[in-house]
């Protein structure tokens, strides 16, 4: 691409300066979004994030979207054991908690699972926060080695598809909902390489075509646009 900037578009929102580090390296990169997300914030969860705020429980992060949501709903930091994807979910919650809250953290939820199961002490029950569209992995991984797993839907997320008239040479996707909403409303060329954050996201997308893949090991919005930097260098 050297001697003309590569189009692409993402399939979220970016945080200003990783958009004008995209430019900076010569690549022409647009946002639409695909996904919306919405945080719960009814007298209920607010009640069972109270209620498990009150005792020094085992909690799990996948998505800053959560720690967002649940955030705002603590009267004061509990004392949580805390096990959480990297990046920017990390970083959040050492915001608020503290580093020494962090028990474990991980790229994506099956080593995030894996990691809790190392636990000594094993903990008997974890409360995981998570969005109404959460993978299966974790949950499923510790309920087979009988951790009890209390799910609290603290956001949800909403399709917003778009139509897109425009040929890229590259599209980001940061989640299998984004990749679903992307292709009910859309076809692409053989030669468009696809980004992907984790294996799920890389997944879904080859169920609905056969392009070039690549795959970011972690989560992020930084790690994405330095391997989409990489690739078109």
């Amino acid at each position: 691409m050297q001697g003309t900037k590569a189009n692409i578009l993402c399939t979220r929102s970016l945080e200003g300066p990783h958009v004008q580090k995209a430019v900076d390296h010569g690549l022409h990169l647009v946002t639409v979004p695909f996904i919306h997300t919405e945080a719960i914030h009814t007298p209920e969860l607010q009640a069972r994030v109270q209620e498990i705020a009150a005792q020094p429980a085992t909690v799990v992060f996948t998505s800053i979207k959560a720690v967002e949501a649940v955030l705002p709903l603590l009267p004061a930091t509990p004392q949580w054991r805390i096990y959480c994807l990297g990046g920017v979910t990390k970083e959040l919650l050492v915001q608020h908690f503290g580093e020494a809250a962090i028990a474990g953290a991980s790229k994506n939820a099956t080593s995030l699972a894996e990691k809790i199961l190392k636990a000594s002490p094993l903990p008997q029950e974890v409360f995981f926060f998570c969005g109404d569209q959460r993978m299966d992995d974790l949950p499923q991984l510790l309920q087979q080695h009988n951790i009890a797993v209390q799910e609290i839907i603290a956001y949800t997320t909403q399709q917003t598809p778009h139509t897109i008239e425009v040929s890229y040479d590259g599209i980001l996707f940061f989640s299998p909902s984004a990749v679903h909403s992307f292709f009910s409303t859309n076809t692409i060329h053989t030669d468009v390489v696809l980004f992907a954050i984790g294996k799920t996201t890389a997944a879904t997308i080859h169920s609905y075509v056969c392009n070039k893949i690549v795959t970011s090991e972690w989560p992020g919005q930084e790690h994405m646009i330095d391997l989409v930097i990489d690739y078109f260098k």
